[in-house]
């Protein structure tokens, strides 16, 4: 499900595609000789854009991210992320993959331009210019591999599309779109196989 709110100036719409797993608790434990636990998940060989592994998880209490777009007075755009099942974790925790830990990666049109180790991100005016565009966070774990299930990626996408005037300077403004996190299955449009999630649509007033 997601819900779209039109304003004078720009509509969004936040397809929530998100779903992998915290549920290789068992790995967890410590062997008898007391070395470091296994990581979490099986590596694929399937693979992302930047050729990254993906990491398949069981789907019971996999994590989940939906993506929340909001214009701000400047003309940019804040973005926040909602995660279920799932921790961010601190620069410099390591490069050890954990169950429903990690961080996530933001792309604008395919692009990554942050690595995210909290929810929130503020993309500038200039970066989003008039037109429509595709904002996805995915999640990955610390050893650099992608939390996915099914061999799908847990990943969320929201178009935003800019007309040729600012986003409202309104600081009451209510999010234009947010979807909650949720497991389902769709392709995202870009040639390659998306995340998990339902699409929403999108109409104006």
């Amino acid at each position: 499900m997601s819900w779209t709110r039109s304003l004078i100036t720009a509509l969004a719409v936040c397809v929530a595609l998100g779903a992998g797993s915290a549920g290789c608790g068992p790995d967890e434990t410590r062997g008898r000789d007391g070395v470091s636990p296994s990581p979490a998940g099986k590596l694929l060989d399937e693979r992302d854009e930047e050729g990254s592994p993906y990491r398949e998880v069981d789907e019971r209490g996999a994590p989940a991210v939906g993506v929340q777009v909001t214009p701000d007075s400047e003309g940019g755009w804040d973005v926040r992320l909602t995660v279920r099942n799932f921790r961010f974790t601190p620069d410099g925790a390591g490069d050890r993959a954990v169950a429903g830990r990690g961080l996530a990666h933001l792309e604008l049109n395919g692009r990554r331009v942050a690595l995210l180790r909290t929810p929130q991100y503020h993309l500038s005016a200039a970066s989003v210019p008039r037109g429509t565009h595709q904002v996805t966070a995915r999640l990955y774990a610390d050893d650099g591999s992608v939390w996915a299930v099914d061999g799908e990626p847990v990943e969320s996408t929201a178009d935003i599309t800019v007309s040729e005037q600012a986003p409202s300077p309104d600081p009451s403004v209510e999010p234009i779109a947010t979807t909650p996190p949720q497991q389902a299955r769709v392709r995202d449009g870009r040639g390659r196989r998306g995340g998990r999630g339902s699409p929403g649509t999108a109409g104006r007033a």
